[in-house]
């Protein structure tokens, strides 16, 4: 570039998931520099997908010469350049996150405008365990790194005014008094854009003031008016009995058992944490944690997934609503919802009533033909009757649901996992958390369960040995994050072979 160090280009990084408007906010920077004096350039990577992967945007703003013709045009940069960035604009905040990591903040240099809203990241959505980076470590790398950090969540704020999070982070652009523009000239851009301006200039406005003086306190919403139903009321009053954090748990299986089966289910649900709520008292620190841990664990055991609950939950209305406003569905618009679909020679077993669910498995010719018709999957376009009506005869098999194969193999592996809790309580009570915690190894569906079992089949058999260790809570709890540190079971597999010796681990 033939400019002087005194005269260089203003850059700017924008990073921001699909579908958030990020072209659009690199628009309308590019229409206020230039309508303000500017040569401005703006180029674009995009992402590998619109949930998945980010699209970057850069723009490079420069001072029009005026009346000096002996001075060149500027060569304006096409991708931002490590340590040379004066704003960095993120939509999200594992985007900021990203940034930083790329070093296109610094401290001597870079504005930070994040959103603090999260879309989590593939990486952690397919963790066995919880995957989630922590916020509040992302958010202060953000702080560290930056000249001025300039933040609140963005999402919500657009949420409020019915726009999209590009206006919002144009606002707080303009109330961070970053570039030499007026107020009124950002927003004379968005008037000429002519695209949901009344929406869009109300969450500016949003914006300039969080940038200003900080994002105003969101009122928290009311909590809604409890609707018990009459048959779950008396299991309720039963669960108000226990002390918290154990009866909101309780409360929550009670609701999640009955939804997924009726009100003698969530009976069921209730009386096996009997037996445990006596243990706990017996045997525990006053924590109450082991009636805590299993009432969270049972819920999810008993409320399996399985080709019924699957078929159900896709064809409920509150779905089909939750999905039309995810897609901001206008009046006039056709929403079609294809449903892929694999269920394998167990999932269909597991669904007949138990006798010939085994016998279906243990056949021979009959299991093979049923292969091949599955081998390749399907495709259902629920928003279409045939789809829709394939699914209500697969969810219509609820009430059958107590005579399947899949009910009988999990009703026995959780009576078979509290036998274990019950008997080992009154001896190492931490070490009964910690199997009730080792349940959480089995979850999904397919070869995910399989494996989930697998694993904890392993620690079941390993248990004996373990609870002779002075440190027997400890060890499980170590190898139980071992299991869900991969998918392949290489981290369980090194886990044991550390394991030291019970000589050595009493000293």
């Amino acid at each position: 570039m033939t400019a002087s160090p005194e005269r260089r280009p203003i850059t700017i990084a924008i990073l921001a998931m699909g579908g958030e408007g990020g072209g659009v906010l690199a628009e309308w920077i590019v229409d206020l520099a230039e309508r303000g004096g500017y040569i401005a350039q703006m180029t674009s990577v995009p992402g590998v997908a619109q949930r998945t992967g980010a699209t970057n945007y850069y723009v490079e703003l420069f001072p029009k010469t005026g009346g000096q013709s002996n001075l060149r045009a500027p060569v304006l940069g096409l991708t931002p350049v490590p340590g040379d960035v004066d704003i960095v604009i993120a939509s999200e905040l594992m985007e900021a996150g990203r940034a930083v990591q790329r070093g296109l903040v610094t401290p001597d240099r870079t504005t930070f405008i994040v959103s603090t809203n999260r879309v989590f990241s593939m990486t952690e959505r397919i963790a066995l365990a919880d995957g989630r980076v922590d916020s509040s470590v992302l958010l202060e790398g953000c702080r560290v790194a930056a000249k001025r950090l300039i933040h609140g969540d963005m999402a919500q704020l657009a949420e409020a005014t019915g726009s999209v999070i590009s206006a919002v982070l144009f606002g707080a652009l303009a109330g961070s008094k970053v570039l030499p523009m007026q107020r009124m000239a950002f927003e004379a851009a968005i008037h000429r854009g002519g695209v949901g301006v009344k929406e869009s200039i109300a969450a500016f406005a949003a914006g300039f003031a969080a940038a200003e003086s900080g994002p105003a306190p969101v009122k928290a919403p009311a909590p809604a008016a409890e609707n018990v139903s009459a048959s779950l009321a008396p299991l309720m009053a039963e669960a108000d009995a226990y002390a918290e954090p154990a009866r909101t748990f309780v409360r929550a299986g009670i609701e999640r058992t009955a939804d997924y089966q009726d009100a003698a289910y969530a009976r069921q649900y209730l009386d096996r944490l009997k037996a445990v709520a006596d243990a706990d008292r017996r045997y525990g620190d006053g924590s109450g944690l082991l009636l805590t841990e299993t009432a969270r664990e049972l819920a999810l055991g008993m409320s399996y997934e399985d080709t019924v609950r699957v078929a159900e939950l896709k064809i409920r209305p509150s779905r089909f609503e939750r999905v039309r406003q995810e897609v901001q569905l206008a009046d006039g618009q056709i929403l079609e919802i294809a449903e892929f679909l694999h269920p394998r020679v167990e999932e269909i077993a597991d669904t007949l009533p138990a006798g010939l669910g085994r016998w279906l498995l243990n056949s021979g010719w009959p299991r093979r033909l049923l292969a091949r018709f599955t081998q390749k999957g399907m495709v259902l376009k629920t928003s279409t009757v045939r789809g829709f009506l394939m699914l209500y005869m697969v969810a219509a098999l609820k009430p059958t649901r107590r005579r399947s194969l899949r009910f009988q193999t999990e009703q026995a592996f959780l009576e078979d996992w509290q036998r274990r809790i019950l008997a080992i309580a009154p001896a190492n009570y931490a070490l009964a958390v910690e199997i009730a915690l080792t349940r959480t190894l089995v979850k999904g569906y397919s070869d995910t369960h399989e494996r989930g079992r697998e694993r904890y089949a392993t620690l079941m058999q390993m248990l004996p040995q373990i609870a002779e260790r002075p440190d027997a809570a400890a060890t499980l709890a170590r190898l139980r994050k071992a299991a869900l540190a991969d998918d392949t079971g290489a981290a369980l597999t090194a886990a044991i072979r550390e394991m030291r010796p019970l000589s050595q681990a009493a000293e």
